[in-house]
C-alpha cells in the first residue's frame, strides 16, 4: 500500500512540475484584488511522489508554496517492475481516475496531470482513463487517492495471512 507515514523530502533528490496557476480574483469595494494559485508535483522518479497548492499574490511565491506543502504530502508508491501492482480507481469529489498496469515499454498513457505524476513516481508503463471532473486540481487528487490504495503482493499476502507463492496459484 501507498505509505502515508512521512518521508523525509532532505533525503530524496526531488523534482518539481507544475501542473496549474489559476489566477484568483476577488471583488473588493476599491476594484478587483489578484491572487495566483498553484498546483505543484515534486517526485523522486523513484516511487516517491506528492503534491501541494499554494496561493499568494505573485506567482513565483504561489509555486514555492505549493512546493513545500508538496514536499509534506510525499507518498510511495509501490512500483512492479516499471508499473503498478494492480488496477485501481481513484475518486476526489467530481474526479474519478482508473490506473491500469502496463505491459513494459508501453509507456504513460495518461494526459495531463496524471501524465506528470506517473513520471514523477517512477511509474514508466501505466495506462489511465479520467472519469468525470477534468479539473486539475480534482484529477491529481483522485489519481493520489488511488496510488494510495495500491498494494504489492506481500502486503496483501500478510493480509490475507497466507504466502506470497499461495497468492500466484
Amino acid at each position: 500500500m501507498a505509505s502515508s507515514e512521512f518521508i523525509d523530502p532532505a533525503k530524496l533528490d526531488l523534482d518539481d512540475q507544475v501542473v496549474a496557476i489559476n489566477r484568483i480574483t476577488k471583488v473588493v469595494k476599491g476594484g478587483r484584488r489578484m491572487r495566483f494559485a498553484a498546483l505543484v508535483i515534486v517526485g523522486d522518479r523513484k516511487g516517491h511522489v506528492g503534491f501541494g497548492t499554494g496561493k499568494a499574490q505573485e506567482v513565483p511565491e504561489a509555486i514555492r508554496k505549493a512546493q513545500a506543502a508538496a514536499e509534506k504530502n510525499l507518498i510511495t508508491v509501490p512500483i512492479v517492475g516499471t508499473t503498478i501492482p494492480h488496477e485501481v480507481i481513484g475518486v476526489y469529489g467530481g474526479g474519478k481516475i482508473m490506473l491500469k498496469p502496463a505491459v513494459e515499454g508501453s509507456g504513460v498513457a495518461a494526459g495531463g496531470a496524471v501524465r506528470n505524476v506517473m513520471d514523477l513516481a517512477g511509474v514508466a508503463d501505466v495506462t489511465s482513463k479520467r472519469l468525470g471532473s477534468n479539473t486539475p486540481v480534482n484529477v491529481v487528487r483522485a489519481t493520489f487517492e488511488g496510488l494510495k490504495q495500491l498494494k504489492n503482493a506481500e502486503e496483501v499476502a500478510k493480509l490475507r495471512g497466507v504466502s506470497v507463492d499461495h497468492l500466484a496459484e
